[in-house]
């Protein structure tokens, strides 16, 4: 197992990644959960007199999204209420000068890590240990911690080399993140427990469904996944049309064979929707039995009957887990399939995670209030790799320095 920010003795100085990566629009960042959540690592840290050097990504090169951390650090400083430094360097001289003036208490945010050349380069994490990036900032540190569970899966200089050289620990996200997302495959339930998947990628939720196939008594489907099983079932849904999105057929020719023969295998173990829903011609809801649907790549949510069949199963669950929405959940008309799986574990008693993209983000959009559920993971890949068994190249890395 991994150390944590618990074992650091105290007034260290600290080089720290977390997780910023934001959608912004029109240049301006946009303030998500994952601010919020880094920031109560950061001031647990400031209280007890570290001073901390923030590491994290933006975007990726050659495209909008790609920007500085400038913005990162206002954002970053009005979670804290607390003045965090932006320098506009990551390891170079201007970035070293700022980390000899970091006193116990200060926060520092370097620039975006995947300005340098090494961060995403092709390398194994040894190797990522022996660049200059984690040569020439290294040593300017007492010790490294992750906190950034949600990009856990990459293994990327600033996530795995750094470990390889310091001593190293786990931050609080990324010490709740693993516990909560790795919970379904380690405990034991008495009772049902009932597993949504939505999103887009079939195979990802096969694969989660296969690793989970002896923890998991239901699964609910709804998403593009949804509409591919569907179409295996012989229904038309979720097959392109000429001037549609092109959502289906690529994904179509890469599993059907595999959707078909998950779908003999679990047989009832698998609930697929019985209605989907689309936009009228004047922007409204409609909504048609999945026998009746003619329109087979437009439908943008479940139905109402779906999740009328949905909910008793989550109902006489003992733990949900869910991972993705089972609609555009963002457009309140096709919220409903997203919502009421989350409302309907909100009623329950239930051990209940929610992770996959964006979708924890619904709890918070549509008030349906946090407190119902154990763990709202800001994780997208690494929360899929826990789901499928996937190794963590993180967390690893991590094991790795608690063994050293």
């Amino acid at each position: 197992m991994f150390n944590t920010i618990d074992d650091l003795d105290s007034e260290q100085r600290l080089l720290m990644r977390v997780d910023l990566n934001a959608p912004v629009d029109d240049g301006d960042v946009q303030d998500n959960r994952r601010f919020a959540r880094h920031a109560e690592t950061v001031a647990e840290l400031t209280e007890n007199d570290h001073a901390v050097a923030l590491m994290a990504h933006q975007g990726r090169p050659g495209r909008d999204t790609f920007v500085t951390l400038e913005q990162h650090a206002d954002i970053l400083a009005d979670h804290l209420d607390h003045p965090v430094e932006y320098v506009p360097s990551t390891y170079g001289e201007e970035a070293l000068d700022a980390t000899e003036d970091l006193e116990s208490g200060d926060v520092l945010m370097l620039e975006n890590v995947r300005m340098t050349d090494e961060e995403l380069a092709d390398l194994t994490p040894e190797e990522h240990g022996e660049t200059e990036f984690v040569q020439t900032l290294a040593p300017e540190f007492d010790a490294y911690v992750n906190d950034g569970y949600s990009v856990a899966h990459r293994a990327h200089t600033s996530i795995v080399g750094f470990p390889q050289v310091m001593d190293s620990y786990a931050g609080s996200v990324m010490e709740d993140e693993y516990e909560y997302n790795t919970s379904i495959e380690r405990r034991e339930f008495d009772g049902k427990v009932t597993m949504a998947l939505g999103g887009t990628k079939a195979e990802d939720v096969i694969a989660a469904m296969e690793n989970l196939d002896e923890k998991v008594d239901q699964f609910l489907l709804g998403g593009i996944v949804g509409h591919l099983f569907l179409r295996a079932k012989g229904y038309e849904i979720g097959i392109d049309t000429p001037d549609g999105p092109g959502l289906y057929d690529e994904s179509w020719e890469e599993n059907e064979e595999t959707i078909r023969e998950v779908i003999e295998t679990y047989g009832d173990r698998i609930s697929l929707p019985v209605d989907v829903a689309r936009e009228g011609e004047d922007g409204e809801r409609v909504t048609e039995r999945v026998e009746n649907a003619d329109h087979p790549d437009e439908y943008m949510d479940v139905g109402e009957a779906t999740i009328d069949e949905y909910r008793p199963h989550i109902e006489e669950s003992e733990a949900v887990l869910v991972k993705g929405a089972l609609g555009v959940f963002e457009m309140e008309q096709f919220s409903y399939g997203t919502r009421g799986v989350l409302e309907a574990i909100a009623e329950t008693d239930c051990y209940a995670v929610v992770g996959g993209g964006d979708t924890s983000r619904a709890v918070e959009m549509y008030d349906i209030g946090a407190e119902h559920f154990d763990h709202l993971s800001i994780a997208g890949g690494a929360y899929l790799r826990a789901l499928t068994g996937a190794p963590l190249p993180a967390v690893e890395a991590l094991e790795a320095a608690a063994e050293r």
